[in-house]
This record gives C-alpha cells, structure tokens and sequence, in this order.
C-alpha cells in the first residue's frame, strides 16, 4: 500500500519526512520543498506562506501527526532557514523533484503516483468520503474560490473546519496504513 511504502523510504532523514508528510498537507511540491520554519507555528499548529501559484497568502492547519513529523525533523533542520534543505547545500531548499525521485525509488510510477497526486485524491476523498464542503476544500488546496459576489475568500476563513478537515484527512491515512476502514 502507498502510505506503508513511503514510511518504509530508507534515504535520508529529510527526504523520508517529506515524502510523509506530503499527502498530510497536500500541498504543491514546489510549496512542500520550500517550507521554511519561520513560516510554521507549532503552537497554533498552522504553516503560513503565499502561494506559488495564485501568489496569494495561504494557511495549512497542521494535523497532530504533521506535527510529530515537523517535530521530528526540527533538531536537524531547525536552526536553518529551509524545513526541508537541500542535499548538497543547507542554505538551500530540497528540489521540488525529490519527493518525485524518491517515489520513483521505491517503485511508485508516475502512473501510479505523483507527488502532486496527493491533492487529487485529497480533494475527491474529502468530498465524495468525508463529506466536506468543496469550497473548505478549494480552500486548502489554494484555489481561487469566490463568493456570490466574485470576490476571492479569505485564507483564514473557516480556520476551525480546516483545521478539523485537515485532523480527519490525517486521521483516515491512519486507519488506511493500518489496513482498517476505508471511510473518513
């Protein structure tokens, strides 16, 4: 299974929480391989920064096990810029590619399998499984959602449901990797 595979990575440290953490956050691999620790409150469990794509700010609520994951690789990334630094330079960030390659080495194929794959089945799991509404959900997937007047929503709305949007989407991989229910 997918999710048992990518825990299973066995390259380095950075690599193997990225690769963990993308299908918790679901973010653009671009946005994920650029997490920077200023950008992260552990406190309030949220990760802040302007969207690659839309060039908007941007709010991720941070599951508990997103946390445990940040938590985890703090000691070793922590006094630098990049949550996840680069190979050969620290003052770098990873390659958007890495997660990519390293799925790519644990003989998960690009038809299979994508690092931006995870926002696909993010999106249709937490509609058609979960329940959640789709706009909580274009929400956290960074797209410009209007309201009934055509204006783009705030980030931060709705901050309470994503956040607990985001704590069921973690929760349901649990039970995914442990075999168990396939409902959200």
């Amino acid at each position: 299974m997918l999710l048992r595979k990518l825990e299973g990575y066995e390259g380095t440290l950075i690599t193997r929480v990225a690769l963990m953490l993308a299908p918790l956050v679901f973010v653009r691999p671009g946005e994920l391989a650029t997490m920077r620790w200023a950008d992260i409150d552990l406190d309030v469990a949220e990760w802040r920064y302007t969207s690659s794509k839309k060039k908007i700010p941007h709010m991720v609520p941070l599951a508990r096990q997103a946390l445990a994951l940040l938590h985890e690789i703090k000691p070793l990334t922590g006094r630098g810029e990049f949550v996840f630094h680069g190979a050969r330079d620290s003052n770098k960030p990873m390659s958007s590619e890495t997660v990519r390659a390293a799925m790519r080495r644990l003989g998960i194929g690009k038809d299979y399998m994508t690092a931006h794959g995870f926002r696909a089945i993010a999106r249709t799991m937490l509609d058609e499984v979960a329940g959640f509404r789709v706009d909580l959900i274009e929400q956290q997937l960074a797209h410009a959602v209007k309201d009934a007047n055509g204006r783009a929503y705030n980030r931060t709305a709705h901050r309470d449901a994503r956040h607990q949007m985001m704590q069921t989407w973690a929760d349901y991989l649990d039970r995914l990797k442990k075999g168990l229910s396939s409902s959200c």
